[in-house]
């Protein structure tokens, strides 16, 4: 009889219960390990063997000492990141523990912003120029080669968070000096122009299995500082832009050295009309995006990674499901009603709506392209009448 895998799950936010399910229906023991703030959240606590919270997942060397605490009465033998947040974490223990998958360096290129520009560069992938801040004269002469604006950016926050614009080089130094010994962990980089996509993947043993491109409406920045709605929509396969963010996606992730599971990076079409890559995250997409993945392909990406993990660990092959060839769109905000009525949105197209306090959102899916971008186009205009309100934009997660 195989002994069952247990797979320790860290988890920051609340998010990656569709893993959960996949790795349980495979016959795997969860041990979960979340953060206390999330305890009340709807947990699958019907699949969880075990759940425990800690103030801070990333607090070292606590973390290493309450996971190493757990293995000596449990047989771990992976640990999974479920939120960006857990993904240097998950690395580092990995490490510790002599885990298959990202260690240390390799999950640095996934989280550290400036660790995957300089390895991207490094590989050949365009990237906006940038400069660590660690020297001042290093920070004076980049701005006196690169003209700006620039971007002041925390290294391993999540998404727009933290972002600071630098208007001028004047305006550098009292930011860093805000920053006080923070300042090494930021870097800055030239602010390019132009429209922003994504694309997210499965990896196994470093070959990308599946991989789907889609564009942003509003760069994802200009809607968390300057508030706005949020959607983003899966590209034309026909589209030569998505064909070239695809072949850029595979380079990219085998120059940052992914091994196994889900990526979701950014890249922005500058007015040169070249692409540049902006991050990549060894995570499942957040806002929505793996459901309208789903609607659209039919391949939910928390399943099918939970599946690489265990086929890996089994050393056994893995397969991916038959895949769908249709379009989907999501589309999101924060609402001034606690649970805003989306009963005025029903088109046939829409197939998901969320029940979350004060945000307002909906999945469209359709097999035409063109009425998915349309369609959203259109809910955008009406999602800032009828639901949006705007918060200041934090520098910290909550």
């Amino acid at each position: 009889m195989t002994k069952p895998i247990t797979i320790l799950c860290l988890a920051s936010h609340f998010k990656g219960m569709a893993f959960v399910k996949a790795a349980k229906e495979a016959g795997c023991n969860i041990i979960l390990v979340a953060k206390e703030t999330y305890k009340d959240e709807d947990w699958a606590r019907d699949l969880i063997d075990e759940i425990f919270f800690m103030p801070d997942l990333g607090k070292r060397p606590d973390i290493i000492y309450a996971i190493s605490y757990l293995a000596r009465s449990r047989p771990l033998d992976q640990i999974i990141a479920l939120d960006d947040y857990d993904v240097e974490t998950a690395g580092h223990l990995r490490e510790h523990f002599r885990f298959p998958g990202l260690g240390d360096t390799l999950a640095r290129n996934f989280r550290d912003k400036l660790a995957m520009r300089t390895t991207a560069r490094a590989g050949g992938i365009l990237v906006p120029e940038f400069t660590p801040v660690f020297n001042y004269d290093r920070a004076r002469e980049f701005m006196a080669r690169v003209p700006g604006p620039w971007l002041l950016k925390p290294r391993s926050e999540a998404s727009a968070m933290g972002i600071k614009k630098v208007n001028t080089a004047d305006e550098l130094w009292p930011k860093l000096d805000a920053l006080g010994d923070q300042q090494s962990f930021f870097h800055m980089e030239q602010f390019v122009y132009g429209d922003v996509f994504h694309v997210d993947s499965l990896v196994n043993e470093g070959e990308v299995l599946f991989s789907i491109a889609s564009k942003y409406a509003i760069p994802p920045m200009e809607v968390y500082h300057g508030g706005g709605v949020f959607t983003t929509r899966t590209m034309d396969r026909k589209d030569a832009d998505a064909k070239a963010l695809l072949e850029l996606n595979e380079r990219l992730l085998k120059v940052l050295g992914m091994i196994r599971g889900a990526n979701h990076a950014e890249f922005i079409k500058g007015k040169d009309g070249q692409f540049y890559f902006l991050e990549c995250a060894a995570r499942v997409g957040g806002a929505n995006i793996a459901e309208a993945i789903q609607y659209a392909t039919n391949i939910n990406l928390w399943e099918e990674w939970a599946r690489i993990e265990v086929a890996g660990l089994r050393g056994e092959k893995y397969k991916l499901p038959t895949t769908k060839v249709g379009y989907a769109g999501v589309i999101n905000c924060l609402s001034r009603q606690e649970y805003p009525d989306l009963s005025g949105y029903n088109d046939p197209e829409v197939l998901w709506k969320p029940t979350k306090k004060q945000h307002a959102g909906l999945i469209v899916a359709s097999p035409d392209a063109q009425r998915i971008e349309t369609l959203l186009e259109n809910y955008r205009q009406r999602f800032m009448q009828d639901f949006l309100a705007v918060l200041p934009p934090r520098d910290k997660p909550e």
